[in-house]
């Protein structure tokens, strides 16, 4: 796993341009322009099971779904932040991305650091040092298993006899 580390304020524009509001909307169609104005090399260089750490208010400006969907899709393990903006915060569930507020550990890591994240039992190993944040709801953890609250909607209607 490696470790992308941004600073406080990263605004929804940061994490994916609006000029491609309307043009983009599919993972395929967001992926390549995933960070660009903040970190060019993220979308060619993430994969599956990194880990985002940043500093305070992550994600704040615009309610769009794109950085959201993009981070989910680039396979982003969860993103561990000083604090969330609420729609962001919101957003991400909708989606199955997983969202941790640790102050201390993104205070902790230094470059080269090993980070190990367990969401359901509320840990973080930065370096040697381990950190404790409110375990995640198994509710949480149902919809980032199914992939977002749409598919597990789906497929609590099935369980249910429902339509889906």
């Amino acid at each position: 796993m490696r470790v992308f580390r941004y600073g406080d304020d990263v605004n929804t524009d940061l994490l994916f341009p609006g000029k491609y509001t309307y043009k983009a909307s599919t993972p395929e169609e967001i992926l390549p322009h995933l960070l660009e104005d903040l970190d060019p090399d993220f979308a060619r260089t993430v994969r599956p099971g990194d880990l985002l750490l940043a500093g305070r208010n992550f994600g704040c400006g615009s309610s769009r779904e794109q950085p959201v969907v993009g981070l989910r899709a680039a396979g982003i393990a969860a993103v561990v932040a000083k604090s969330f903006a609420r729609i962001f915060y919101r957003a991400a569930i909708n989606q199955g991305l997983v969202l941790v507020e640790c102050p201390e550990a993104v205070d902790a890591f230094r470059e080269g650091d090993a980070v190990l994240l367990d969401p359901s039992a509320g840990t973080i190993v930065v370096g040697d040092r381990e950190f404790r944040f409110p375990k995640l709801p198994p509710e949480i953890l149902a919809i980032r298993d199914a992939g977002g609250l749409l598919p597990w909607t789906r497929h609590a209607l099935r369980r249910a006899g429902g339509q889906a």
